[in-house]
């Protein structure tokens, strides 16, 4: 199954992006996680099929309305194995 890591940077932290991209991946039924990094980004790893992971990258680009996305680097990665999608705090 395909993984990708995601870097997602722009004013993305205190607007609801983990808890939103969680409902998001939930919804397309990827696996995997989100987390805030210390330097202001969300980075996220997301395994699933090929088009629900497009997709997912398509909404990173947007976010939650109030989050102002200037970047999204989406690597694919070795897959992993996950239970569920979540966010790590």
């Amino acid at each position: 199954m395909p993984t990708i890591h995601l870097l997602i940077k722009g004013k993305v932290q205190g607007v609801f992006f983990r808890a939103t991209a969680n409902e998001v991946a939930q919804s397309l039924e990827l696996k995997g996680w989100v987390r805030n990094t210390k330097d202001g980004n969300v980075e996220a790893v997301a395994s699933g099929n090929k088009e629900a992971l497009q997709q997912f990258i398509g909404w990173c680009k947007k976010g939650p309305e109030k989050a102002v996305v200037t970047s999204v680097e989406a690597t694919a990665i070795a897959g992993e194995e996950f239970d569920h999608f979540r966010v790590i705090r």
